[in-house]
């Protein structure tokens, strides 16, 4: 994965999720999120009783983006991605307790977003400028 895309998803911590829900239409939650850069994944806290996590029984395939919040044209910056989400591993959640410290008192239960498919649009780079990545090791 390019460094600049790394470098951009260590930064930020919110992102916009889609799941499908049970008719099959597209259901969108927000969540604060730790980017594990070793494995290119998506650390994020939800609980069981939470619509979108009962929606991964029907595909755990899921899409969003990181977005840079401002009005500056010249520094806009986001990902749009496309992943697999499952259950976290034990040493997935240290990476998103190191992040958010203070959530582990709550001790939720977190969830991977295996980052398969990924575009950045950075115009810090040039106008427009956009950097792809796709996993090579395919799940």
């Amino acid at each position: 994965m390019d460094e600049r895309i790394v470098k951009f998803l260590k930064k930020m911590h919110l992102a916009g999720v889609c799941a499908i829900d049970n008719e099959g239409q597209p259901y969108a939650f927000s969540a604060f999120y730790a980017f594990d850069e070793l494995n290119f994944s998506l650390l994020l806290a939800s609980s069981d009783e939470s619509s979108h996590v009962k929606f991964l029984k029907n595909s755990k395939l899921v899409a969003g983006t990181v977005a840079l919040d401002t009005k500056i044209v010249g520094k806009i910056e986001g990902v749009q991605f496309q992943g697999v989400m499952s259950e976290a591993s034990a040493s997935e959640r240290e990476i998103y307790f190191k992040r958010f410290f203070y959530a582990k008192a709550m001790d939720p239960k977190i969830w991977c977003i295996n980052l398969e498919k990924l575009k950045f649009t950075s115009n810090t780079l040039g106008f427009g400028k956009k950097i792809k990545w796709e996993r090579s090791d395919k799940i």
